[in-house]
């Protein structure tokens, strides 16, 4: 058994002490050997400071482990985290932005959304002549059936995000439950709030996707109930 070297010095002093006691009890006794005066009560006092010496210093080194513990601990809590999903949800999130740009016909893009309106939804697209309705008409149907197309696309992107998106909560909730200090766990919540911004990435290009497909859709439904007025009104006046 591997005992402490404190414990087994204080072992020494204590039957060091024991046999002394009943001579110090009973009075004074000196002896010489050679001319040299023994004197037990000042052995026993000398012996008696060096156990309180020894205390300090086993004081001192209990102080100096608390301390190497704490600058341990500290350095602990100032460790990086040795992963990171950074680039895997933005190469997520470049992904689902690359399909929307994508979108046929009719863009993400206030200006272009006002120009196709203008020239075939409404005005003057819809009083215009016999071939250019019919023209307008097969326009609509192809930024409906294209918008819906897009929506698909979107919605298979983001589907084929989850894989990597399960993934990434698995490695990151394993890193937070392992970590070894401060830093570590805050680096690996930061990195699960990332992964919830990706996912509401998604989950708004889902919806613009396929809002864009039914707006497109109803537009056209508008469209070709105010051209079929406009027939009916043509029609009647001929007649």
């Amino acid at each position: 058994m591997n005992i402490p070297m404190r414990w087994r010095v204080a072992t020494a002093v204590s039957f060091a002490i024991v046999p002394l006691a009943g001579t110090i009890l009973a009075g004074p006794a000196y002896a010489q050997f050679g001319g040299i005066v023994y004197d037990p009560t000042n052995y026993a006092q000398n012996v008696m400071t060096a156990a309180r010496s020894l205390e300090q210093i086993n004081n001192q080194i209990q102080q100096l482990q608390n301390q190497a513990t704490s600058l341990i601990n500290e350095a602990r809590n100032l460790t990086s985290l040795p992963i990171s999903t950074i680039e895997t949800l933005q190469s997520q999130v470049d992904q689902t932005r690359q399909l929307l740009s994508e979108a046929q016909r009719i863009a993400y893009d206030v200006t272009d959304v006002q120009q196709v309106f203008n020239g075939r939804y409404k005005g003057a697209a819809l009083t215009a002549g016999q071939n250019q309705m019919v023209a307008n008409a097969n326009a609509r149907w192809q930024d409906s059936v294209g918008a819906f197309e897009d929506a698909m696309k979107v919605q298979s992107g983001i589907v084929g995000n989850l894989g990597a998106t399960r993934s990434s909560i698995t490695t990151l909730v394993g890193a937070s439950q392992s970590a070894t200090g401060a830093l570590q766990a805050a680096q690996a919540g930061n990195q699960l709030l990332a992964l919830q911004t990706q996912q509401l990435a998604d989950l708004t290009a889902a919806i613009a996707a396929q809002g864009r497909a039914q707006s497109l859709e109803s537009a056209r439904n508008a469209a070709t109930e105010a051209e079929g007025r406009e027939r009916f009104r043509r029609f009647r006046t001929r007649n």
